[in-house]
């Protein structure tokens, strides 16, 4: 190919506008001629840009410009739909995706994105919001860009910035047995099983939603030859099969539990027998297949309405702001193994689960889970008579006094 001055170039050609920029143009491997993507100020600058095209086609690392030339917002969306998502996480990447994501770079194509964007990002957001959503934000962008450069819409992926997707989650606080026992006094006879369960059972709430009366198997009713005390030390069985999520819109989307470990048998401690049985009387749904937790009207219970009841119930108990329902599960598990419960029991008992955590946590047997409940039952039964013994100290001080 000649060059502005009529001579031959090895590779590409280079030529000069009338304004004094140079611009340079090679033939790709497809016979289409590719010009510059920009002029340059001088003709050594076009040679190095082509220099470099070629080292790139020689090394076998060309890609097609063109290639990536697709928007970053239909791209990730379509990451989205295609992933076959769990409604919950289906629902939050669409969220991160709306609040976090598209307003920066959505207007940009795949090959946009450069690592200094998307640290600027991250600056910015840093600012803005909490140190967890952005981690969580910037995550989602790397998987999305990750996919793209497996795609080969991108040579590489421009999120590089190391640590950026750990979240530092803040220490959760947990709660005594005796305020465990107060927040279920306060949320009702209708709810107090609710607090129970989440305590003493690590049950989430999703799977609390979906249990049903085939789903409890209470101890036998007590024979005139037993002593009534040995019936109530036998504990009831919560077998969780399935979950029930509620999404913002208030939509509810039953299926599998959160992991595999989630499909398990709760042994609970024998001193809620009595409270399940009582449940099952008066509160449950009738039907045989009847819903555990429902409403005054046989709804199933929803988070808004349930969530008014809990703010006003840990107000009334004392317990921080910050403490959430799903804190009673934590409750639950620092209980285990305060009880001496191993880690793999707690695991197995929450339904906890990840690829390794699979390989380290399934050996907890149905058997070594009634002691665990048995080590549980104790150790709340002694707080409470403990909780007991001082009011009753404190009440006789009085009358002395």
């Amino acid at each position: 190919m000649a060059n502005a001055k009529g001579g031959k170039r090895r590779f590409g050609a280079i030529r000069q506008y009338r304004s004094g920029r140079w611009t340079a143009s090679y033939v790709d491997p497809t016979g289409l001629r590719r010009p510059s993507p920009e002029t340059f100020a001088t003709k050594t600058d076009a040679e190095v840009w082509l220099s470099q095209i070629e080292a790139d086609l020689t090394r076998g690392d060309w890609t097609d410009p063109d290639v990536g030339a697709v928007n970053f917002k239909e791209y990730a969306l379509r990451w989205v739909a295609e992933r076959g998502l769990a409604p919950t996480t289906d629902e939050l990447y669409r969220r991160l995706l709306r609040l976090h994501l598209l307003p920066v770079f959505g207007p940009y194509d795949l090959d946009e994105i450069t690592p200094g964007r998307v640290r600027a990002w991250r600056a910015d957001r840093l600012e803005a919001t909490g140190a967890t959503t952005v981690a969580k934000s910037y995550r989602l962008l790397k998987a999305v860009l990750e996919t793209a450069a497996d795609d080969e819409l991108i040579r590489r992926n421009p999120c590089r910035i190391k640590g950026a997707g750990k979240e530092e989650a803040e220490e959760r606080p947990i709660a005594t047995v005796e305020q465990v026992d107060a927040l279920a006094d306060a949320m009702g006879p209708r709810w107090r099983l609710m607090v129970f369960l989440a305590a003493y059972g690590s049950l989430r709430p999703e799977e609390q939603a979906e249990l049903r009366r085939p789903d409890v198997t209470l101890p036998d009713e007590p024979e005139e030859s037993r002593p009534r005390r040995d019936v109530l030390r036998e504990p009831a069985l919560l077998r969780i099969a399935r979950a029930s999520p509620e999404l913002t819109t208030g939509r509810r989307v039953t299926g599998d539990p959160k992991s595999r470990a989630g499909k398990r048998v709760v042994v609970l401690p024998a001193f809620l027998t009595v409270d399940v049985r009582r449940h099952l009387d008066w509160f449950a749904a009738k039907e045989d297949d009847g819903l555990l937790f429902v409403g005054e009207r046989g709804a199933p219970f929803r988070r808004s309405t349930f969530g008014r009841k809990w703010r006003k119930a840990r107000v009334k108990v004392g317990l921080p702001g910050n403490f959430r329902f799903y804190d009673l599960r934590h409750t639950g598990n620092t209980l285990v193994t305060q009880s001496g419960g191993t880690l793999k029991d707690a695991m197995v008992r929450a339904g906890q689960s990840s690829e390794r955590a699979a390989l380290i946590y399934q050996h907890s047997t149905l058997e070594r889970q009634k002691e665990v409940a048995a080590g549980l039952d104790e150790r709340v039964r002694a707080e409470r008579l403990d909780t007991a013994a001082d009011d009753a100290s404190g009440a006789d001080v009085v009358r002395l006094a």
